[in-house]
């Protein structure tokens, strides 16, 4: 398949200006720049960097009910009920792009799924994406100049330092952790 015979950027961006407030859709494109920069540092498909990075938030600002409809639609786990806008913006978000979007790329759409939860087995372009989220320029964090370095220099070593401060983070705020998250850090944090 050719992107660039399917996908047509302006257009994207366009309607994402249309669903997203300006701070979200600046970090979106900030988002896909850093995609852009560690594929090329890591030999990946730039392209699919730049779009996923450029997606991978279109539907962080959506309703809960419309999160909820497109789970029962789409007849996925009825566990993901139990969680948030935080799980679900890219778990259930790959649904509205592929709809109102019409990106049909399951490379492109697995990087936006697994940024928000990782995997314990990744791609290069979910690795990407994730570590694309977590350090793009506009991330001012403790601990993001750290993540940036890492991830600069290994890939891999960022994306299991992202996924240890997550954990440890969500363990710090008493919040609820999804089993893939915490199936992830066994996968990529006690391996290293």
């Amino acid at each position: 398949m050719q992107l660039k015979e399917t996908i047509d950027i302006a257009q994207i961006q366009q309607q994402m200006q249309q669903k997203l407030s300006d701070y979200r859709y600046q970090h979106c494109v900030r988002t896909s720049q850093r995609a852009k920069e560690l594929a090329q540092m890591n030999h990946g498909d730039v392209e699919k960097a730049q779009i996923a990075g450029l997606i991978h938030d279109y539907a962080k600002e959506r309703s809960d009910d419309e999160f909820r409809q497109m789970i029962y639609q789409e007849k996925l786990d009825p566990d993901l009920l139990n969680y948030s806008n935080a799980i679900w913006h890219g778990v259930v978000g790959a649904y509205f792009i592929k709809y109102e979007l019409g990106i049909y790329d399951e490379d492109i759409l697995n990087a936006v799924r697994r940024h928000t939860t990782a995997a314990e087995k990744m791609t290069l372009l979910d690795k990407i994406v994730y570590m694309a989220d977590y350090t793009e320029p506009g991330r001012d964090f403790p601990g993001v100049e750290e993540a940036r370095q890492i991830t600069d220099t290994n890939l891999d070593a960022g994306v299991a330092y992202q996924i240890e401060h997550t954990l440890l983070s969500l363990i710090e705020k008493q919040r609820q952790i999804y089993p893939l998250t915490i199936a992830s850090y066994n996968a990529w944090v006690v391996k290293h």
